[in-house]
Formats: structure tokens, sequence, C-alpha cells
């Protein structure tokens, strides 16, 4: 059952001068009240999806409709829709209080109404203490929640997040996203960030939608479209999976699976990676196919391997996922 927040895109396309396609025919439901990453490689489109969800590009063909209203023709002021943009693009002589009632200044609200609001979403990114700050005074992430809650303000449908993560250590990386499923919790909005990041993808989505060439290649719930991806591109995007060529057609063998063992397929060790809980092999057996395991920090230097070495790797049948598409 489809709910009033419910984003739908039906057959929409974007082309540019001199017939460069950034979105392909693209049809879709992302539901609402539900923390969506739409993840790609770079030009994949899903940046340019984004942008039109926003308004802030025009959509060539077909039409996005929020709630049930198209609102492919609207500017984004009147769409529900509020963007927060990877470059956080805070007005650097205003302070903080003041960038995030900006929107509600120029609606023509009363200073003492728009104070109050900004302290509240202040109050709900952390950030109470840095009203009277300028942006140059904070640091990244602290400029980030700031965009955040300035985005809030407006009390949107769908919050639009381009790469917010991007900009931001690893560490705060983490720390961030957990804060962001927070939010889109606590307010219970729908959320589309688009990402480049696989573990950022999962760790934050109700669903995954994963791009290609202009089109949406698998969607689904996080665990699904890892667990289960349909084609070879969206396995090997994904990672932690090898793509294997067999008789019986190509298959996605999760390289957690693989274990070194004394049957199995013969294979050469090209590398050996040290990665903390776990050690990454990767062997090449016959037909220069690569497959990599990754092995268990204790189980691998109890007999541990060197490039050059002539190892077998073995794997379950069952862990053999068919590529379908």
């Amino acid at each position: 059952m489809r709910s009033g927040d419910d984003i739908e895109l039906v057959n929409v396309s974007k082309r540019y001068a001199g017939g460069a396609v950034a979105v392909d025919a693209v049809t879709h439901l992302f539901r609402g009240n539900t923390y969506i990453c739409l993840l790609g490689p770079s030009g994949c489109g899903k940046s340019s999806t984004l942008r039109m969800i926003a308004g802030h590009e025009s959509v060539t063909d077909g039409a996005i409709v929020l709630g049930g209203r198209d609102v492919s023709a609207l500017p984004p002021a009147k769409r529900g829709t509020a963007m927060m943009f990877q470059s956080y693009a805070l007005f650097p002589h205003l302070t903080v209080t003041d960038n995030v009632a900006f929107s509600l200044k120029m609606k023509g609200e009363d200073a003492a109404r728009r104070r109050a609001r900004a302290g509240q979403m202040l109050e709900l990114v952390d950030m109470s203490a840095f009203g009277d700050r300028l942006p140059a005074q904070l640091s990244g992430g602290q400029q980030q929640r700031v965009a955040l809650a300035r985005a809030l303000i407006t009390n949107p449908q769908v919050l639009l997040l381009d790469e917010p993560l991007s900009a931001l250590d690893p560490f705060l990386r983490i720390r961030m996203r957990a804060e962001l499923k927070r939010i889109q919790r606590e307010l219970g909005i729908t959320f589309i960030h688009v990402t480049h990041g696989q573990d950022e993808a999962l760790a934050l989505s109700d669903e995954v939608v994963v791009m290609n060439k202009a089109k949406i290649e698998q969607a689904g719930p996080a665990r699904e479209v890892f667990n289960a991806p349909r084609t070879a591109f969206v396995a090997r995007f994904m990672g932690g999976h090898n793509v294997i060529s067999l008789p019986q057609g190509q298959f996605a063998l999760r390289a957690d699976a693989v274990r070194l063992s004394d049957m199995g397929t013969e294979a050469v060790v090209q590398a050996v990676e040290y990665q903390g809980t776990h050690v990454a092999v990767t062997a090449r057996s016959a037909g220069d196919q690569d497959i990599l395991a990754v092995i268990p920090e204790a189980e691998f230097f109890a007999a541990p391997r060197s490039p050059g070495e002539t190892v077998r790797l073995g794997w379950q049948d069952s862990d053999l996922h068919p590529l379908t598409a």
C-alpha cells in the first residue's frame, strides 16, 4: 500500500545537449518514511536522479510524483523536498543560528519564531552550543550538522543528500552515518542519500538502489541486494563477492565462503593483505580467474601463505549464487 510520502519516478530520463544520456527511462517507487541509498560508480546517473527529484535539474521525459502529485514542473521550494549539498554551502558571514533560520527569514517569519525553530533544529543535530559561531569556526563535521539542520527546518517530506559524508575523515564518517540514521528514524521522513560507498549504503539504508549506465540495475533491502545480486556488476560493485564462471553459467560467491583447503580448485597466491580481524588472500586459478578469500586472522596465521605459493580453494556448492540477469 502506498503512503502519502512515496516518491515515484515514471519513465524518467535526463538527456543533455549533444545527446549524452544521464538517466535512461527509469521507473521506480521509493517508499515513504524510509532511508534509501542510491549507489553506483561515478557517472551512473545517481546524482542526476537526485537533482531531478529536488528540482535542480529539469526532467527531459517522464514524471516525478510525490505523494500522488506530479511535481516535475514545480520549483524546488514548492516540492516538499529539501536538499543537503556535498559542499554544505553555508553563508560565511552568518552565524550558525542565522544560517539554519535563513529559509524561514526568506518566508517572512518573525525573528523570535525563526530563532526558536532554529534552536530546535540545532538541538536535534547536537549543535545547540554553537549557535553564535560563524561557519569558519566549526570543524567539517560540525558544518555538516548545521547544513543538515538548515535543510530540515522547512519540514520537508523528503530530504535529499548528495554524498554528504564524502568530505569527512573515516572515523567521523562512521559516527555521522549513525547520526543520520537516528535523525531519519526520529523524524519519520524519507531520506534519499547518494553515495558511491558500499559500506555506507549497507549501514544506512532500508533500500539500496544500485545504478549503472543511467539505469537501475537492482533495488531492494540492503541484505537482499548484498546476498542475492542479480548481475555480475552488482556482485562486484557491492564488494565481498567473487564472480565465478563455471560450465553451468556465472555465479556470485562470497569471499568469506572461500577457504584454503586440502581439496578444491588449484590456484596461485597473488596477494595477501592483513586487514585486522581477517586476511584477504587473492589467488589466480586456471583461466586467469582471480578469486578472493577472506580468512579469519587466527585461521590464516595458523598456516600462513605467501604470494607465489600454490594453494587449493574450497567452498560449498550451496554458497554459489546464480547470476540470473
